[in-house]
């Protein structure tokens, strides 16, 4: 899988990473490490993985929005009291969650209960743009400082 992936290079990343910000359980960091190792451009790797990110979890966002009561009560069986303390999370730490896009497990469930609870599309694509550029720019920097040191060492 490794080799088929870093053999596509820039799509494959996007691909991956599109996929890994939908409710399917993927993830697209290590072909951001595999990348860099293998010397492709740090900035376009992080953009690509980025914007790959971001549009997947605009998908998921855009599922909760249009297919909210539907999906809700029909494919999540999420009741009445569950989208209540939803809500309440939200009202809480407000979009402002919405940052946190990026971690494993909530990631993708934020994108899709700000879509169900109608965030604003605007408000939602900055705050996970930005998450998922953290992220990624950490991820990169964390590669390639680790890479210097063994080869310095």
């Amino acid at each position: 899988m490794h080799d088929l992936l870093t053999s596509y290079g820039y799509p494959g990343l996007f691909l991956l990473s599109f996929l890994a910000a939908t409710l399917i359980p993927l993830g697209s960091e290590w072909l951001v490490v595999a990348m860099l190792l293998d010397r492709h451009n740090p900035f376009l790797t992080v953009a690509v993985a980025t914007i790959g990110n971001s549009l997947g979890a605009c998908t998921t966002y855009l599922i909760g929005r249009y297919g909210g009561p539907w999906l809700t009560e029909k494919v999540l069986h999420i009741d009445t009291a569950a989208k209540i303390k939803a809500e309440r999370f939200y009202s809480r730490y407000g979009s402002w969650s919405l940052l946190m896009s990026w971690l494993p497990i909530v990631g993708d469930p934020l994108c899709l209960v700000g879509g169900i609870l109608q965030i604003g599309f605007r408000r939602f694509s900055v705050l996970v743009l930005t998450g998922k550029l953290a992220r990624y720019a950490t991820v990169a920097w964390l590669t390639l400082a680790g890479a210097s040191m063994l080869a310095q060492s």
